[in-house]
């Protein structure tokens, strides 16, 4: 195997300068919306990491893995890269369906930051939690919603698989526990265009709002077709609604919507406004707009860098240990991890034709 070595000797110089992580994110689907967004803000990361000396005195370099196709396809790439030793790390924003098969099959060789808002409950080892949960993103703005608005009786509409459905769980209880109830449960599949039954079962409900769990161009497809049918009477709550589907949904089908997030674009703070500036700079104002998604992945980046500063290398055992001691200042403000999660504030914002307005902090 002459030819081999040439190969092998390369990839080991450049591992010694260079440190590559597989960055995956949707490109195609539902979520494909989000793709664009994700990859600016994780090259945003990339690059002032790199202008700071990179990780570990090495070169931080992305290499994009398609998280949209089926998860054991997504895995099995994954777990070539990572045996090759091609990447070192992994972080992404993509569906609870893939991380639930990813996680076990990197089996913690490497460092894997998820960076999505998810349903909660993940242990895997080597597993980093960047993103909201419901404890702390819909409790929250469920309760405040049913205090402020006077609302008690609640439907949701989800996509059919691990996030919505346990999401849907935890609402049931929390709305229980302020005297609202979840009267509808009404779940579809990836890529549901035609909204037409849900619809009709909204309208015959006397629901007074719509917690949505829509992932991407399934949310701006149903708030479309929701506002047409004249149903935005009805409040609609999204943790997962941000700045590109407002601009998809259309300024005439946002009355009555709103979303919990930790970050929004229009957040007025220091490390906010700083990090737009820096965004817009590099990308210019031509680039798809920041939103919470795009953003966890830069927080994800963050979140590695820190986590290997503080260990002095990408060793899971190492990381795992000074995880607790994990604290740094972004966008979000003041982050902190616990538990291999990372805590932020969350934010409530109403939609104000395609702008959001964040109204408090939750």
């Amino acid at each position: 195997m002459p030819e081999l070595e040439p190969r092998t000797q390369r990839r080991k110089a450049a591992s010694q300068t260079s440190l590559d992580i597989a960055l995956v994110i949707p490109r195609a689907g539902p979520a494909g919306i989000f793709g664009p967004s994700c990859e600016l803000c994780a090259q945003l990361a990339v690059e002032e990491l790199n202008a700071e000396g990179g990780v570990l005195g090495r070169e931080a370099r992305l290499v994009l893995v398609d998280g949209s196709r089926p998860p054991d396809q997504v895995a099995a790439e994954l777990d070539g890269l990572v045996r090759s030793r091609t990447v070192e790390a992994v972080v992404g924003w993509h569906l609870s369906a893939l991380r639930q098969v990813l996680g076990p099959r990197l089996a913690a060789r490497v460092p894997y930051v998820y960076t999505p808002l998810y349903e909660g409950g993940e242990r895997a080892r080597g597993v980093y939690l960047a993103g909201e949960t419901p404890a702390v993103q819909l409790a929250p703005s469920l309760l405040w919603l049913s205090r402020e608005l006077g609302l008690r009786r609640w439907a949701v509409v989800g996509n059919d698989y691990v996030w919505p459905r346990v999401s849907a769980a935890a609402a049931r209880s929390y709305l229980r526990s302020s005297g609202a109830q979840l009267m509808e449960e009404v779940f579809v599949p990836l890529g549901t265009a035609n909204f037409d039954a849900v619809l009709g079962r909204l309208e015959r409900s006397d629901c007074e709002g719509v917690l949505l769990l829509l992932v991407g161009q399934d949310a701006v497809e149903f708030n479309r077709q929701f506002a047409a049918a004249g149903l935005d009477r009805m409040t609609r709550l999204s943790p997962l609604m941000e700045e590109n589907m407002l601009l998809a949904t259309g300024a005439e089908n946002t009355r009555g919507l709103w979303a919990a997030a930790g970050y929004f674009e229009c957040l007025p703070t220091a490390a906010s406004l700083d990090f737009n500036a820096r965004f817009v700079r590099r990308f210019g104002l031509e680039a798809p707009a920041l939103n919470s998604i795009g953003q966890s992945c830069y927080q994800g980046m963050s979140l590695l860098a820190d986590l290997a500063r503080r260990a002095g290398c990408l060793d899971v055992p190492a990381l795992d240990a000074v995880a607790p001691s994990v604290s740094f200042e972004g966008a979000r403000g003041r982050v902190r991890m616990r538990g291999r999660h990372l805590q932020q504030d969350i934010y409530l914002a109403r939609a104000d034709g395609l702008e959001f307005d964040v109204v408090c902090t939750l």
